[in-house]
C-alpha cells in the first residue's frame, strides 16, 4: 500500500510538471512585450446586440428610424466620470450588405466594463452640418476615442457617403455633445490627401496616475491609421494631421500585408495605442487571404487580432510584430452575422480597475469584451 501510494504521488507529480512546463510553452509562443492574455469574462458576451425598440428621429430622412435594429459592432472605449463609456456602431435595417444602410454611433456606459446601460438615442450621426455631404447616407462608421489631460476627448471615425471613406476628426466633453472638424487630412499637403481613402486611426495613449490618456512625443501627437497598410500621422492640435511620406512622396508604409500570415490581405489599425516600457505597442486587425497566400490555419477571410512594437524615439520604426494572432473568432456569435468568415474586430481599450478591457466587434454583429489583468503576467 506504501510504494502504490507513493507511485500516486509520483504520477501526480509528473503530471503537475507537464501542466506547468506546457503552461510556459504556451506563453512563451508571444514574445514577453506583448500583451497576449486577452480572456473572454464567461457569461457575458455579448455585451451589445441589436435591439428593434428603439428608435431615432432622423434629420436627414425626416422619419422615425429604427436605428440599432440590423447590426451593433465595432466599437471605441474609453472612461468618463469613472464609468467605462462604448461608443458603438450602430446599422438599421433600410437595405441589404455590408456598407449600403446608414451608421450612427450608440453610447453605453458601464461601472465595471462588462455590464452596460445603452441610451435610447444615438449621440453621433449624419445630421444637417457642415460634414453632410461626407456622411449621408452611409454614416459615421468605425470610432476610435482617446481623452486628453485634460478632459478633452478626441474621435477619429470614418465618413462615408457611399462614395469615399475619409477619417475624420471630433471632439467631445462629454461624449454625448459633439463638435465634428472633418476630414482628418484635409490641410494636410494643401489639402492633397483629403479625397484619398482613409480609415482606422490609432492615437498613441500612455498610463499617467492609472489614467490612459493622450501622449505626446517630441511635442507632438502621433497615430497610426490605415487599412491596407499602416501608416503614421502627427499632429500639433489633434485636429489638423499630417500623413508621412517615403521618399517618393508616397504614404510612408510601416506595415503592411505579409504572404502565408494571418494579416495576408489587410492590416487595419486598432484601439488606440500605448506607450509601455518596451516600446509602443499597437493592436490591429489582420485579414487573412484565402489559399495558399494566406495562413491556412485560420479561416480564409477571416479577421484575428495582431499586435505590433514601435520604438518610441522613432514611432515610424518597427521592432516587432507577432506571425501569430492573439486573438480570434472563437464563439459562435463571432463567426455568424453579417460577415460569417468570422471576426474579432478590435476598436476599444482602456485601462479599468487595474485591468485593460478590450472592445471588439463579432461578425458585423456584435460586440463583446475581453479582458487583461497585467498583474497576472
Amino acid at each position: 500500500m506504501k510504494r502504490k501510494l507513493q507511485n500516486i504521488a509520483y504520477l501526480l507529480m509528473a503530471a503537475a510538471l507537464i501542466t506547468s512546463c506546457g503552461e510556459k510553452k504556451q506563453t512563451a509562443e508571444f514574445p514577453d512585450w506583448a500583451w497576449a492574455d486577452f480572456q473572454r469574462p464567461e457569461g457575458i458576451n455579448p455585451i451589445i446586440s441589436p435591439d428593434t425598440t428603439t428608435f431615432f428621429y432622423c434629420p436627414m430622412r425626416q422619419d422615425s428610424i429604427a436605428w440599432e435594429a440590423s447590426d451593433t459592432f465595432n466599437p471605441a472605449a474609453t472612461v468618463y466620470d469613472g464609468k467605462v463609456v462604448v461608443l458603438y456602431r450602430a446599422e438599421d435595417n433600410s437595405a441589404t450588405g455590408i456598407g449600403s444602410r446608414t451608421s450612427r454611433l450608440g453610447y453605453a456606459s458601464s461601472d465595471d466594463g462588462l455590464h452596460f446601460k445603452r441610451m435610447s438615442v444615438p449621440v453621433f450621426y449624419p445630421a444637417d452640418d457642415s460634414q453632410k455631404e461626407l456622411e449621408n447616407p452611409g454614416g459615421c462608421e468605425d470610432p476610435r476615442v482617446a481623452v486628453t489631460e485634460d478632459g478633452l476627448y478626441v474621435m477619429h471615425y470614418t465618413q462615408w457617403n457611399r462614395k469615399q471613406a475619409r477619417l475624420a476628426v471630433a471632439t467631445s466633453r462629454d461624449l454625448q455633445t459633439w463638435e465634428k472638424h472633418g476630414p482628418a487630412f484635409a490641410k494636410a499637403y494643401n489639402g492633397r490627401f483629403i479625397d484619398e481613402f482613409s480609415k482606422s486611426a490609432s492615437i498613441v495613449t500612455q498610463l499617467i496616475d492609472g489614467k490612459q490618456v493622450i501622449a505626446k512625443i517630441d511635442g507632438k501627437y502621433w497615430m497610426y491609421w490605415g487599412e491596407k497598410f499602416v501608416n503614421v500621422a502627427t499632429s500639433t492640435d489633434l485636429v489638423n494631421w499630417e500623413p508621412m511620406l517615403d521618399e517618393n512622396g508616397e504614404f510612408l508604409k510601416v506595415i503592411t500585408p505579409r504572404t502565408g500570415k494571418f494579416d495576408s490581405a489587410l492590416t487595419e489599425c486598432g484601439p488606440p495605442a500605448v506607450l509601455t516600457d518596451k516600446g509602443i505597442l499597437l493592436l490591429y486587425n489582420g485579414k487573412n487571404k484565402s489559399g495558399t497566400e494566406g495562413d491556412t490555419l485560420y479561416t480564409a477571410n477571416s479577421y484575428c487580432a495582431g499586435q505590433a512594437l514601435f520604438d518610441v524615439k522613432d514611432p515610424t520604426k518597427l521592432i516587432d510584430r507577432l506571425d501569430k494572432p492573439f486573438y480570434i473568432p472563437e464563439s459562435d456569435f463571432e463567426k455568424s452575422g453579417q460577415y460569417p468568415a468570422g471576426t474579432v474586430f478590435i476598436e476599444g481599450l482602456v485601462f479599468h480597475n487595474q485591468k485593460w478591457f478590450l472592445y471588439y466587434g463579432c461578425a458585423d454583429s456584435r460586440v463583446a469584451v475581453a479582458v487583461y489583468d497585467p498583474r497576472k503576467k
